[in-house]
């Protein structure tokens, strides 16, 4: 689960979609004036940068993924 991507060419460097995550799993890079994804094991899947992008630039999965664990 969590943020696939973020479509550079659809991305507007609104900060809309850093504003809204709970997780701050996004930020902007300042030389591309990009949205892009800095912290993806954060992300709680909320699907809130997605529902508020007004580009609809970012995709997030709801499919659970199967992390294996590890030994720590």
């Amino acid at each position: 689960m969590g943020i696939r991507r973020i479509d550079p060419e659809k991305c507007t460097g609104c900060n809309t979609c850093i504003e809204n995550c709970p997780m701050n799993v996004i930020i902007l890079d300042e030389t591309k004036n990009k949205a892009e994804i800095k912290y993806l094991r954060d992300c709680q899947s909320c699907f809130l940068c997605e529902a508020e992008c007004p580009a609809g630039a970012i995709y997030v999965s709801p499919h659970r993924e199967r992390r294996i664990p590890l030994p720590w």
